[in-house]
Protein backbone atom coordinates (compact mmCIF):
# COMPACT_ATOMS: atom_id res chain seq x y z
CA UNK A 1 0.00 0.00 0.00
CA UNK A 2 1.22 3.42 -1.07
CA UNK A 3 1.75 6.05 1.77
CA UNK A 4 -0.98 7.92 2.92
CA UNK A 5 0.25 11.36 3.74
CA UNK A 6 3.10 13.91 2.31
CA UNK A 7 6.47 12.60 3.62
CA UNK A 8 9.73 14.69 2.93
CA UNK A 9 10.71 12.31 0.60
CA UNK A 10 8.21 13.66 -1.34
CA UNK A 11 9.87 16.61 -2.11
CA UNK A 12 12.52 17.76 -4.83
CA UNK A 13 13.56 21.60 -5.58
CA UNK A 14 15.18 23.11 -8.20
CA UNK A 15 16.61 26.28 -8.25
CA UNK A 16 16.98 28.43 -11.42
CA UNK A 17 19.35 31.83 -11.73
CA UNK A 18 19.27 34.08 -15.05
CA UNK A 19 17.56 30.81 -16.66
CA UNK A 20 20.33 28.56 -16.44
CA UNK A 21 19.71 25.31 -13.83
CA UNK A 22 21.70 25.09 -10.49
CA UNK A 23 22.80 21.78 -9.57
CA UNK A 24 22.16 21.23 -5.66
CA UNK A 25 22.37 17.99 -5.29
CA UNK A 26 21.80 16.85 -2.17
CA UNK A 27 19.21 19.37 -0.95
CA UNK A 28 18.53 18.27 2.88
CA UNK A 29 15.20 20.10 3.45
CA UNK A 30 13.32 23.18 2.24
CA UNK A 31 10.28 25.09 4.08
CA UNK A 32 8.56 27.83 3.09
CA UNK A 33 5.72 30.34 4.54
CA UNK A 34 3.51 32.72 2.85
CA UNK A 35 4.18 36.44 4.16
CA UNK A 36 1.20 38.74 4.44
CA UNK A 37 0.47 42.73 5.57
CA UNK A 38 -2.60 42.91 7.69
CA UNK A 39 -4.96 45.70 7.14
CA UNK A 40 -7.60 46.76 9.61
CA UNK A 41 -10.75 48.51 10.16
CA UNK A 42 -11.99 48.99 13.75
CA UNK A 43 -15.35 50.38 12.75
CA UNK A 44 -17.57 52.77 15.09
CA UNK A 45 -20.69 50.96 14.60
CA UNK A 46 -19.17 47.48 14.46
CA UNK A 47 -16.48 44.99 15.15
CA UNK A 48 -12.96 45.57 14.14
CA UNK A 49 -12.04 43.71 10.97
CA UNK A 50 -8.84 42.27 9.36
CA UNK A 51 -7.61 41.60 5.86
CA UNK A 52 -4.14 39.51 5.16
CA UNK A 53 -3.10 40.99 2.05
CA UNK A 54 -0.58 38.25 0.52
CA UNK A 55 3.00 39.93 0.65
CA UNK A 56 5.64 37.29 -0.83
CA UNK A 57 6.93 34.08 0.78
CA UNK A 58 9.86 33.43 3.17
CA UNK A 59 11.69 30.06 3.27
CA UNK A 60 14.78 28.22 3.81
CA UNK A 61 16.28 25.65 1.95
CA UNK A 62 19.40 23.21 3.35
CA UNK A 63 22.08 21.18 1.27
CA UNK A 64 24.70 19.11 1.92
CA UNK A 65 27.19 20.49 0.41
CA UNK A 66 28.31 17.99 -2.65
CA UNK A 67 29.95 20.57 -4.97
CA UNK A 68 30.35 24.47 -5.19
CA UNK A 69 27.38 25.07 -6.93
CA UNK A 70 26.07 27.25 -4.30
CA UNK A 71 28.76 28.88 -3.64
CA UNK A 72 29.79 29.64 -7.10
CA UNK A 73 25.93 31.00 -7.50
CA UNK A 74 26.49 33.55 -4.90
CA UNK A 75 29.68 34.31 -5.88
CA UNK A 76 28.21 35.15 -9.37
CA UNK A 77 25.42 37.36 -7.69
CA UNK A 78 27.72 39.38 -5.82
CA UNK A 79 30.27 40.09 -8.52
CA UNK A 80 27.28 41.11 -10.66
CA UNK A 81 26.59 43.78 -8.43
CA UNK A 82 29.45 45.01 -7.42
CA UNK A 83 30.76 45.02 -11.30
CA UNK A 84 27.71 46.27 -12.91
CA UNK A 85 25.06 47.27 -10.31
CA UNK A 86 22.35 44.43 -11.15
CA UNK A 87 20.92 42.39 -8.42
CA UNK A 88 19.91 39.50 -10.08
CA UNK A 89 16.83 37.13 -9.28
CA UNK A 90 15.79 33.50 -9.48
CA UNK A 91 13.45 30.64 -9.48
CA UNK A 92 12.93 27.81 -7.35
CA UNK A 93 10.25 24.94 -8.72
CA UNK A 94 8.92 22.54 -5.19
CA UNK A 95 8.00 19.21 -7.17
CA UNK A 96 5.61 17.18 -4.29
CA UNK A 97 4.69 13.84 -4.97
CA UNK A 98 1.57 13.55 -3.80
CA UNK A 99 0.19 10.11 -1.72
CA UNK A 100 -2.62 9.51 -4.81
CA UNK A 101 0.20 9.26 -7.04
CA UNK A 102 0.17 12.64 -9.09
CA UNK A 103 2.83 15.55 -8.75
CA UNK A 104 2.11 19.19 -7.45
CA UNK A 105 4.37 21.70 -9.19
CA UNK A 106 5.05 25.41 -7.35
CA UNK A 107 7.06 27.88 -8.75
CA UNK A 108 8.35 30.72 -6.38
CA UNK A 109 9.52 34.12 -8.51
CA UNK A 110 11.63 36.64 -8.08
CA UNK A 111 13.70 34.93 -5.45
CA UNK A 112 16.47 36.54 -3.57
CA UNK A 113 18.61 34.58 -1.39
CA UNK A 114 21.16 34.86 1.24
CA UNK A 115 23.61 31.86 2.30
CA UNK A 116 24.47 30.82 5.46
CA UNK A 117 27.19 27.76 6.14
CA UNK A 118 27.87 25.61 8.95
CA UNK A 119 31.40 25.88 10.68
CA UNK A 120 34.34 24.04 8.23
CA UNK A 121 35.04 21.56 10.91
CA UNK A 122 37.36 18.14 10.93
CA UNK A 123 35.12 15.09 10.35
CA UNK A 124 31.81 16.90 10.14
CA UNK A 125 29.31 17.19 6.64
CA UNK A 126 29.05 20.87 5.84
CA UNK A 127 25.49 21.98 5.43
CA UNK A 128 24.90 25.07 3.75
CA UNK A 129 21.57 27.32 4.47
CA UNK A 130 19.74 29.26 1.96
CA UNK A 131 17.14 31.93 3.38
CA UNK A 132 15.35 33.38 0.69
CA UNK A 133 11.99 35.86 -0.27
CA UNK A 134 10.06 35.07 -3.13
CA UNK A 135 7.46 37.46 -4.74
CA UNK A 136 4.72 35.36 -5.44
CA UNK A 137 4.10 31.36 -5.42
CA UNK A 138 2.18 29.79 -8.23
CA UNK A 139 0.92 26.13 -8.42
CA UNK A 140 1.88 24.68 -12.48
CA UNK A 141 0.91 21.61 -12.03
Amino acid sequence: MANPYSIGRDCRITVLWNGSRIDLRDVTSFSAAQETQALRASPLNGVPVEFNMPNGWRGTFQIARANAALDNLIASVEAAYWNAGTVGSGTIYQYVREPDGTTSTWEYTNVSMQLKTDPWQSDHMIHQNVVFFASTRTRIS
